[in-house]
């Protein structure tokens, strides 16, 4: 199994920027790839980026201009740069681990709010 930790979420003012990161522990090996996922009150889970083992990388239209996922295999992290954020943007914002099964492992969340 995978364990992942998100951190870095808190409070940001509108057009500031923070960095998202998560440690992921258990079976590193398995993991096809990395993704940061949102969730806002009211409204369904929604993917914000994605990358995968060898570095492919997809990200929302709506913050695909302004936000940068990376890793750091030595690390076992994963992180979500987001810059110029919106009040929109406020929401719980989970890490996901594909292994390639139907049900994906994620972590606890951490919650981002913009707002001034």
């Amino acid at each position: 199994q995978v364990q992942l930790v998100e951190s870095g979420g808190g409070l940001v003012q509108p057009g500031g920027s923070l960095r998202l990161s998560c440690a992921a522990s258990g079976s590193i090996s398995s993991i096809l790839a990395m993704g940061w996922y949102r969730q806002a009150p009211g409204k369904e889970r929604e993917l914000v980026a994605r990358i995968t083992r060898g570095g492919t990388t997809i990200y929302a239209n709506s913050v695909k201009d302004r936000s940068t996922i990376s890793k750091d295999n030595a690390l076992n992290r994963a992180y979500l740069q987001m810059n110029s954020l919106k009040p929109e943007d406020t929401a719980v914002y989970y890490c996901n681990a594909d292994v390639g099964l139907a049900t994906p492992y994620w972590g606890q969340g951490t919650q981002v709010t913009v707002s001034s």
